[in-house]
């Protein structure tokens, strides 16, 4: 494990909370490191929101436990990403211009991720943390998420060979990453041999899906690749369920993580498979640790852990780690070591390679409102896509 062993593995969460406080206190009168975080804290993603700050706190507490980056004590500044793109590029502004942030964070959709980019133009630090489509490497700009070629082309060939689906139906919300991510899973149905049955993309505000719900039926699919985000996958797999698909009909994602597996409901989950490097029941020994720290810290009550939130941590570590490396905080410096960057996380060693990450895979099952993981794909690569 590296860059910090996890930020100091071997400290507790009440040790890590502990030296916070203490060196805290000298960060004072040093120099912080203002930190933008651009999370959802309101709109249809807004159910991740909760959960990505608690961990981006976190994160934040265990970094300056371990000294900071470059030896400033960071302090993080929250900004919504759930807003349209042009308004959140505007909260960006304001917080690198008005507040002084001098890198960022975002944990949002793509649409933002593209008008965050125009805004901070190659001049701060950026890490863009979940999942997303592929096909970007702005300078100045690293990825933690995985691509579609991680999660969707492993995943969708080995359950489909598992389950012998055939037939496949593909919708998702309309815009960039479900577009992309289905022009991917494409390639892939074909490889296999498969066919694609039926094609959809949706508003953001769409709440009813009886028409789309009667064409899957319609149409035979085996298998329907759900690129909905948030509320919206909510009440899709809720009405799925009611149509009386769920029985035969295998249901797989990449945005399924476990609050909207929660919002799913136990009674409408079944055949519900989700792909993500990182789940709240990995048995992994990071990721159980993490785990521990985060229900220490925030209680029993406090929102779901999932993969997502847990992109804000890897991060806030990623920022640490190539900033360490480079010596500075300037993109000229960053680009330059980002290649091969190493750092531990929950989701375990992770190595920068085209500014993304390799990363281990994982494909689960659901099972009332918790996950199974049935699969692992180890060391998956991000692709050499980049078209900057």
């Amino acid at each position: 494990m590296k860059r910090r062993d996890f930020i100091k593995s071997s400290l507790t969460a009440v040790a890590a909370t502990a030296a916070f406080q203490t060196v805290a206190g000298k960060a004072m009168a040093g120099s912080v490191l203002k930190v933008g975080v651009m999370i959802p804290l309101s709109g249809p993603a807004g159910l991740f929101g909760p959960a990505s700050k608690n961990v981006s706190q976190m994160a934040a507490e265990d970094i300056n436990a371990a000294g900071g980056i470059l030896g400033r004590q960071i302090e993080i500044i929250f900004g919504d990403a759930g807003l349209p793109p042009a308004e959140a590029a505007q909260t960006a502004l304001r917080l690198w211009r008005g507040e002084g942030c001098e890198a960022f964070i975002g944990m949002h959709d793509s649409a933002v991720r593209g008008a965050l980019i125009n805004v901070f133009k190659e001049q701060v630090p950026y890490v863009y943390c979940p999942n997303y489509e592929g096909g970007e490497c702005a300078n100045g700009v690293y990825y933690v998420g995985e691509t579609p070629a991680q999660s969707v082309v492993p995943t969708m060939t080995w359950l489909a060979n598992e389950k012998n689906c055939k037939k496949f139906y593909l919708i998702g919300n309309d815009y960039n990453w479900p577009r992309d991510t289905n022009a991917i899973a494409k390639n892939t149905i074909a490889d296999i041999g498969g066919e694609v049955v039926g094609e959809e993309y949706m508003p953001f505000t769409v709440d009813n899906f009886d028409s789309s719900l009667a064409k899957i039926k319609d149409s035979g699919a085996d298998m329907v690749l759900i690129t909905l985000v948030g509320g919206a996958s909510v009440s899709f797999n809720r009405a799925f369920a009611s149509f009386g698909l769920a029985d035969n009909v295998m249901r797989l994602g990449t945005l399924i993580d476990e609050n909207t597996l929660m919002g799913i409901g136990a009674e409408n989950s079944k055949n519900v498979f989700s792909a993500a490097s990182y789940f709240a029941n990995i048995e992994t020994a990071d990721a159980k640790a993490f785990a521990e720290s985060y229900s220490a810290k925030f209680g029993s009550k406090a929102a779901l852990l999932n993969g997502l939130s847990t992109s804000c941590y890897d991060g806030l570590t990623a920022l640490d780690a190539i900033a360490e490396r480079a010596g500075g905080l300037s993109v000229k410096e960053m680009d330059s070591v980002a290649e091969g960057t190493a750092f531990g996380s929950p989701r375990g060693d992770a190595v920068m390679k085209n500014r993304h990450l390799t990363l281990d895979i994982y494909l689960a099952e659901a099972k009332g409102t918790d996950f199974k993981i049935v699969k692992t794909f180890s060391k998956q690569e991000p692709g050499n896509f980049c078209k900057a």
